[in-house]
């Protein structure tokens, strides 16, 4: 799969700011498209009003549309600023309507709506981000610029496969593929937001390697076929293969097993983040004690806390610190705290604030009767 820097998906941009702590807002940094998404009821709200407008009709299903999708969320990217523009799709299985309406036999359909119009010109172009934008600028008088995507998927070779695979410290998703290779290409819009679900996990690595550039290396590995995905987890430095769904879905559901990560397909910690269970029982142990027995209770979650390692003793301490808490400023502190950490959230945060507030968030919930 030839995922060059140019061709990602944008949800890598929305992460890689997070991540350098610039703000993004609750809808970018749950992993919301580029592109605009219509319906039925909000067509013509959008489309032939005071902007020109480009409209991809697709099914998901479709396997043109998947190879589109990388190009397509590119040229959303780089015309977001534009405000005489807009770029949108319809996915047409869920709004047959609005697609026979407009004439669409074959998917992807890409459509352009002048300013005031809903009469399409059908663009007959490449279906490349590059063709797209000069179509677009041509058509609404624009001169945008097409952005470069950074990646999140980590670009293996022969000099840098055993420094990054082979680490110890971290669970390794490899995608070998091949630039030529159909399947690849498919699959590369997924992979590229699988590694920007989990770029704020420092243990988990998504990457990928040429494996016609790179023959040896992925001869080494029992490579036969495109793509191969191997698992490379801090215990089985061998590999593994991957055996689990080749949908966004499937892959979370998988490094969430592997790795003990608590994502979902968005990005966003689930309710399960920073929770131990052993740390669970003494929270209610806490929460039920008599005043005078709760201390005894912190004492004894403190202990269990130094016994742990890695992420659960980060947790661990967030355990320790709401008990302290609640000795100090009485009960009502985690219904307090909770409110304002709520609100927090529903702000233009970064992802890592974010990440810190939900597993917070999550641990209180573990003191709550």
């Amino acid at each position: 799969m030839a995922i060059s820097q140019i061709s990602r998906g944008t949800l890598a941009l929305l992460f890689l700011l997070a991540a350098a702590g610039v703000a993004v807002s609750p809808a970018a940094a749950n992993g919301h498209d580029e592109v605009v998404s219509l319906t039925e009821s909000t067509f013509e709200k959008e489309v032939g009003q005071d902007r020109g407008a480009l409209v991809e009709f697709y099914a998901p299903w479709c396997g043109h549309c998947k190879k589109l999708a990388p190009e397509y969320e590119r040229l959303g990217a780089s015309f977001k600023k534009a405000k005489s523009v807009l770029i949108a799709k319809v996915d047409c299985d869920e709004h047959k309507s609005v697609c026979s309406k407009y004439g669409v036999s074959g998917y992807p359909t890409i459509q352009w709506f002048p300013k005031g119009s809903l009469e399409p010109k059908k663009f007959e172009g490449q279906r490349t981000a590059e063709a797209l934008a000069e179509f677009v600028n041509s058509e609404g008088g624009t001169n945008v610029k097409l952005a470069t995507i950074p990646s999140s998927i980590v670009v293996l070779t022969p000099e840098t496969f055993d420094s990054v695979v082979l680490d110890e410290s971290k669970d390794v998703l490899v995608e070998f593929y091949a630039p030529w290779c159909g399947h690849c290409k498919s699959l590369a819009p997924t992979y590229e937001k699988l590694a920007s679900v989990f770029m704020l996990d420092e243990g988990v690595v998504i990457a990928n390697l040429d494996a016609d550039k790179h023959r040896d290396l992925a001869e080494k590995y029992g490579v036969t076929g495109f793509p191969t995905l191997k698992f490379f987890p801090k215990g089985n430095k061998a590999g593994e293969d991957y055996d689990g769904g080749r949908d966004l879905g499937g892959f979370v559901k998988f490094i969430n097993e592997k790795c003990g990560t608590s994502r979902d397909t968005k990005g966003q910690l689930t309710s399960e983040a920073g929770r131990v269970s052993s740390l669970d029982a003494l929270a209610k142990e806490f929460l039920d004690a008599a005043s005078d027995k709760k201390k005894e209770v912190l004492s004894n979650m403190e202990e269990e806390v130094s016994k742990l390692s890695g992420a659960a003793a980060k947790h661990g301490k967030v355990y320790v610190t709401i008990a302290k808490k609640i000795l100090e400023k009485g009960s009502d502190y985690t219904k307090k705290e909770t409110e304002r950490l709520q609100r927090m959230l529903e702000k233009s945060i970064s992802s890592s604030k974010a990440d810190e507030f939900i597993i917070k968030k999550n641990v209180l919930s573990a003191f709550s009767s």
